[in-house]
């Protein structure tokens, strides 16, 4: 059975067009991966089919009934909601039919004796519902599903304003999945989150008996949950089955099949014109040669899509630092609580670390404080001598509405508009995407545009704090080729074995410094 169908989508932003004449069908227990490099669309899709975007023309259709539940990697959380407020939010419903219900009852003693009988009734209903739905127990489920997700360690009653990217992260799934939707639609749900709960959400999905469709550049989490790939692409969806490996190669096999077609029809295409210039002129052959004319006005000539340019992230490299890079010395890190025990860690030239573990243990916040953003609780931070530190933080929180040009033009006044334009072209931005606001880019174009800033910076240190979000598979191989051409010294947080793996020489397990419970 159809669950949700799209015909003949189109949409763009400006003189930008996203996609064209697009047609997709969502059957019944299908578990769909939608993919596409960073500003194919994906994520625009996903808020055309949730009615959060109107197409500019075509149709979206979803069956009668159907419960949709949408993790927005996007998604606002208000400041002065906690996360118990948000969580409720999933039974918002509930409390609605709930305040229903009180409303009937104070109604009741001004009613006549037969409206009295169907309010009654009414009251029957919804009072059968609240208890099937498990009402009131809906305190005790929070609680459950927030400890599966390791939220009851931060606290219910925390602010959400103060998460981190993590923390928010599982908020929003939590919410999910207490709204217990017959559709789950996932935009990069493994952003921010530690692999424990990586490994969790994988068996939940393994487990889950209804369609979904999840964006991912996480290749072996994809590969593990999905049974069908949908690729965007050159404005166009095309649907192919199995998982990602098995996609990747039927890809490559019909873009090979396509480009030797290309090659003989524009072979076919020279010697028909040539025959047509050499005999139109001439009695005898001139009705063969308007022959082969109409044979050619008529042909549906082939056109292969313009390559996408990959990005080439390259370091600049800035003098020799000291050996020492940092020292600390009974180093308590956190804000107004300790979130370590005094820690005792060296850094030296050279070394290329990556700093692992749960979310909201401090891995973050290590960071700054080595950085000496933030005060330490108490201890110190040596840092050593000549430092030319390149920081790429987890996530800006700030409205962007710079276009891409001048965000890097404003950081490097000496460069000229072709090398700016040059310096973001090799990070693998189109001409539309360098002339746009950075505030409409998706998250992996933004992620490249704050990428173009720190790569062309002299650095012999680099502190990167989860830099794969959001990049695409192509700009993820690179970054991990460039950090590990890299001369310099590196700190790394990340969430992603198959990423780090290869780029360190050692690995810190923040949870053996942790106050938190885990």
């Amino acid at each position: 059975m159809s669950i949700l169908n799209v015909e003949r989508l189109s949409h763009g932003f400006g003189d930008r067009a996203i996609f064209n004449d697009v047609s997709f069908r969502l059957l019944k227990g299908e578990h769909i991966g939608l993919i596409g490099a960073n500003g194919e669309g994906k994520s625009t899709f996903m808020n055309i089919i949730t009615g959060k975007l109107q197409p500019d023309d075509g149709k979206v259709e979803w069956s009668k009934r159907m419960r949709v539940g949408y993790l927005d990697q996007h998604a606002v959380l208000s400041k002065g909601m906690t996360m118990r407020d948000v969580l409720k939010g999933a039974f918002q419903y509930l409390f609605d039919m709930e305040q229903e219900m009180n409303d009937m009852y104070g109604r009741m003693g001004d009613v006549s004796p037969e409206e009295l009988e169907r309010l009654l009734e009414d009251v029957g209903t919804i009072q059968d519902t609240l208890t099937n739905q498990d009402f009131y127990m809906i305190d005790a489920k929070i609680e459950e599903t927030a400890r599966g997700l390791g939220l009851t360690d931060v606290g219910l009653d925390k602010d959400v304003h103060d998460l981190s990217g993590g923390q928010r992260t599982k908020v929003l799934l939590a919410k999910l999945l207490l709204e217990k939707p017959d559709i789950l639609l996932l935009d990069e749900p493994t952003n921010y989150l530690d692999e424990q709960h990586i490994e969790w959400l994988k068996r939940y999905l393994n487990d889950y008996e209804n369609a979904f469709i999840l964006i991912s550049h996480d290749i072996p989490f994809l590969n593990s949950v999905i049974n069908l790939i949908y690729h965007m692409e050159n404005q166009a969806l095309n649907r192919y089955v199995g998982d990602y490996d098995h996609f990747l190669e039927v890809h490559e096999m019909r873009k090979s099949q396509l480009e030797s077609a290309y090659k003989r029809q524009q072979q076919e295409i020279a010697d028909l014109k040539d025959f047509v210039a050499r005999n139109k002129a001439s009695v005898a052959t001139r009705n063969m040669a308007m022959s082969r004319q109409k044979k050619l006005d008529k042909m549906d000539v082939i056109e292969l899509a313009k390559e996408k340019p990959k990005p080439q992230f390259n370091f600049k490299e800035g003098r020799t630092s000291g050996k020492l890079i940092f020292e600390a010395t009974d180093l308590v890190i956190g804000y107004d609580t300790p979130l370590s025990r005094p820690l005792n860690l060296r850094m030296e030239r050279g070394q290329k670390i990556a700093l692992v573990g749960a979310n909201g243990i401090g891995k973050t916040t290590l960071l700054r404080s080595i950085l000496g953003e933030i005060p330490a609780i108490s201890g110190n931070v040596q840092k050593g001598e000549n430092l030319q530190i390149g920081y790429f933080q987890q996530e800006v929180k700030e409205a962007n509405n710079n276009t891409c040009i001048d965000e890097v033009w404003n950081e490097f006044p000496s460069l000229n508009q072709f090398e700016v334009r040059a310096a973001l072209a090799r990070c693998g931005l189109t001409t539309k995407h360098i002339e746009s606001k950075i505030v409409v880019l998706s998250g992996g174009e933004k992620a490249k545009v704050r990428l173009c800033k720190l790569i062309n910076r002299d650095t012999n240190l680099l502190v990167l704090d989860e830099p794969t979000n959001h990049l695409d598979v192509d700009a993820k191989d690179e970054l991990k080729r460039a950090l590990k051409a890299y001369k310099g010294s590196i700190l790394l947080i990340s969430h992603e074995p198959e990423f780090y793996r290869d780029v360190v020489t050692d690995t810190w397990n923040c949870e053996s410094w942790t106050t938190k419970v885990l």
